[in-house]
């Protein structure tokens, strides 16, 4: 079994809750552990610049990383969240190529005791997946294949933007035309459906100060999954996944539109596919639009 030092973020707390629940039981299922940072903290996500600073900003992951440090263990640090990964990436590339960086950094945690000297790898869980996992080994996994389900893949902006195609972020896709999600869903036997805007963005954090900026965004990705007939809208992005489903309602009242379209995550796809619980394991029950046709799909079975 890898043992991966695992970063959740806050969202795992909260929101995506049902991310955190059906990636941990779909790693474990492929032979795979997530080890929590103890005493992680938030990374700032993408907004936490605004009023603290790059430096301080900063400070917020290279704490989760010298904690990770300290952990021991394996020298890859997974996270499921694109701004976790964005930001955590990011300040770890940065300490690695600055040593003015990293010095400033160090001096801050120094005042908790703490240092950190950039040698861990961060990445993202979707990255291990394709690279250490492989769309066969995850066929393999499947004991109840999701047939008639059709898919539509939302990527997001951050996930594959800008590391995915780099040799630290192992080259796992690219920018623009990402494949990986529909690897994923069609491993599972569900259809991946086309999906022009697989990498448009929902806004991000402008929802969360004024939705009014952000709404037609989201109604865009919405007009093209029904279009395309998916029974579902499938993301590995928490605040992608929040937005998409959340704001469905205002988008109905605000344009006249009817929609209903559950938004998962991609780890519930796999989790149910792979014969897990699809409450205990996949957390289909944590969606506020909620598919019959998924849950109906699902049923633990012996491995």
């Amino acid at each position: 079994m890898t043992k991966f030092t695992y970063y959740p973020g806050c969202s795992s707390q909260a929101s995506a809750a049902h991310l955190d629940k059906s990636l941990r039981s779909t790693f474990e299922r492929l032979g795979h552990s997530l080890n929590y940072i103890e005493d992680w903290n938030c990374c700032g996500a993408s907004v936490g610049h605004i009023h603290t600073g790059h430096l301080m900003n900063s400070a917020l992951s290279a704490r989760n990383l010298a904690l990770a440090k300290e952990q021991g263990g394996t020298a890859d640090v997974v996270s499921p969240c694109a701004a976790c990964y964005l930001n955590t990436h990011y300040v770890n590339e940065s300490i690695r190529g600055s040593e003015k960086l990293k010095d400033q950094l160090n001096e801050a945690l120094g005042a908790a005791g703490k240092s950190y000297d950039g040698s861990l790898h961060v990445r993202h869980a979707c990255e291990v997946l394709v690279t250490d996992v492989g769309k066969d080994k995850l066929a393999e996994a499947v004991r109840k294949p999701l047939t008639g389900l059709k898919v539509a893949g939302w990527v997001g902006c951050q996930t594959v933007r800008p590391f995915a195609n780099t040799e630290r972020g192992n080259n796992f896709d690219s920018y623009d035309q990402p494949t990986f999600l529909d690897d994923f869903i069609t491993a599972t036997g569900a259809e991946a459906v086309p999906f022009e805007n697989k990498t448009a963005c929902c806004g991000g954090s402008v929802s969360v100060m004024d939705v009014n900026k952000s709404i037609h965004l989201m109604k865009r990705i919405l007009d093209e999954a029904a279009a395309a007939g998916a029974d579902v809208v499938a993301t590995p992005c928490p605040l992608c996944q929040t937005n998409l489903e959340m704001y469905q309602t205002l988008i109905n009242t605000r344009y006249g539109t009817t929609f209903n379209i559950p938004v998962v995550f991609y780890s519930q796809l796999l989790a149910v596919a792979f014969g897990l619980d699809p409450y205990e394991a996949a957390g289909l029950d944590q969606n506020i639009i909620r598919s019959e046709k998924l849950e109906a799909m699902g049923g633990a079975v012996s491995a």
